[in-house]
């Protein structure tokens, strides 16, 4: 009764973590569309819809790697913990980074001198949580769904492309800083409009499903 009752449980659970997973494919490509093309027309339209959405995937991002984290504990809890704690630290810090900016889009605060408004995020330093953490997060996470049975093993894969663009990301924020610079720019389209929406929307398919391989 009681194993029947947490079954129901978990996989009522995993439907929600599913349509999460989904809306936040969703969030991800919205904030790329934000921050990469409306901004250059309408910078203070673009700010604002670039943060909210970078908060709001955040935030959905945490049920999904919650339900990623209870399929996974099976084939080594250990590495299942590891992978769910950078991924939540990274979620988190995406959440508090955007919330940040929606925070400053919407009330700007008084002018800020040149020399302090170029400093990196104090959250978020030239994307170490939201890209570097979730970067490493994916390689932990991919990993073991390559490794598994419990999700289908092309996500996992798909997940390494993931990683190591969000990692380059990252490496190009910190060293190169120019966004127009192909280091950042080229991974930045591949990730945000193609690779990012399409692993959550597939690990969203398939929670909702209940799918393995």
């Amino acid at each position: 009764m009681l194993d029947t009752q947490a079954s129901t449980q978990s996989t009522s659970f995993e439907r929600l973590a599913g349509l999460c997973a989904m809306l936040a494919g969703v969030a991800g490509f919205l904030y790329s569309v934000a921050f990469i093309i409306i901004a250059r027309s309408a910078p203070d339209l673009g700010g604002l819809l670039s943060a909210l959405f970078l908060m709001l995937g955040g935030l959905l991002s945490t049920a999904a790697l919650v339900a990623v984290y209870q399929r996974l504990r099976e084939i080594d809890a250990a590495f299942a913990l590891w992978g769910l704690v950078l991924g939540l630290v990274g979620a988190l810090g995406s959440a508090i980074h955007g919330g940040y900016d929606l925070a400053n889009a919407i009330n700007p605060p008084a002018a800020i001198p040149a020399n302090l408004a170029n400093l990196p995020s104090p959250i978020d330093p030239r994307g170490l949580l939201t890209f570097g953490v979730a970067g490493l997060a994916l390689l932990v996470v991919s990993s073991l769904i390559v490794r598994g049975h419990q999700l289908p093993r092309s996500l996992g894969f798909l997940g390494y492309v993931l990683a190591v663009l969000f990692l380059v990301l990252y490496l190009g924020r910190l060293i190169v800083l120019d966004a127009t610079n192909p280091m950042i720019l080229g991974p930045a389209l591949l990730a945000g409009f193609i690779v990012n929406p399409a692993w959550y929307l597939w690990l969203g398919v398939a929670l909702w499903r209940n799918q393995g391989v």
